[in-house]
């Protein structure tokens, strides 16, 4: 038996990455999974691979009728939405002196925005269903600034105070919100990030730069281990968490 038998759960950004690990762990432990993407194509092979049932849709998190549909559409093809993972989201390193109001928004609107508007519909429709359990995806940023991720950092900060106000909000709707806060992993986004952060911040290593601070690259399954456990009942008293995982980067000043 899975600790998340018989639970549907929607994933965000599920076609690679942090999204994808959780959408495989969640399948692991027997919840039938709606793979979501803003890339429909690679959601669908997700969900191919994943088996047990799970299926697919492409969705703009930044578009709140297509999130609607999201959290609606789980419901009429499964019967029921038990966690929804707000995971989707982008980088797009800048310095901030150099950065204009457009690219700002670029990255505050899926971070946050769609954050939101995750949090808000699947809100909606698992109160009215008496429960749930909402997990969004935060980072170690929305405690301590980082060089050229001031509008991620800033849309991070303002997931972890959402998460906080949604969990008193719906607590007495027994809908859980809890928000995983992760360190540097080595993603796909990270990888490609690495030269902008070396040329713009100097540095000859960047991988030597972050292996300092936190020991090394945390990896997708660990950051979808800590997504299962707050979706499962063994964390059932656990609401408006922000929950570090970060090799203990934010404990040391050094």
């Amino acid at each position: 038996m899975g600790v998340l038998d018989d639970k549907v759960a929607v994933v965000t950004g599920a076609a690679r990455g942090i999204g994808r690990a959780v959408a495989e762990a969640y399948a692991g432990e027997g919840a039938t999974v709606v793979v979501s993407d803003l890339d429909g194509e690679s959601a669908a092979r997700v969900a191919d691979a994943l088996g047990g049932g799970a299926s697919s849709t492409a969705c703009d998190v930044t578009d709140e009728e297509a999130v609607a549909s999201l959290m609606d559409g789980a419901i009429e093809r499964h019967g029921r939405l038990d966690v929804m993972v707000a995971n989707a989201g982008v980088g797009r390193p800048r310095p901030l002196l150099e950065m204009d109001l457009e690219e700002w928004r670029s990255v505050t609107s899926v971070n946050l925005d769609g954050v939101f508007l995750c949090t808000r519909h699947a809100g909606r429709v698992m109160s009215a269903a008496g429960g749930g359990v909402i997990v969004n995806m935060c980072s170690i940023t929305a405690f301590s600034g980082f060089p050229m991720l001031a509008h991620y950092a800033a849309a991070k900060a303002g997931v972890r105070s959402l998460t906080q106000t949604a969990a008193v909000e719906l607590r007495d709707a027994g809908v859980r919100v809890n928000c995983v806060c992760p360190g540097f992993v080595g993603t796909d986004m990270v990888e490609s990030s690495k030269p902008q952060f070396e040329e713009m911040l100097g540095l000859e290593d960047f991988d030597a730069a972050i292996e300092a601070k936190q020991g090394r690259y945390g990896t997708a399954e660990e950051v979808a281990r800590l997504a299962v456990f707050l979706a499962s009942e063994r964390s059932a008293f656990s609401t408006g968490g922000a929950f570090t995982l970060d090799g203990g980067a934010t404990a040391s000043l050094l």
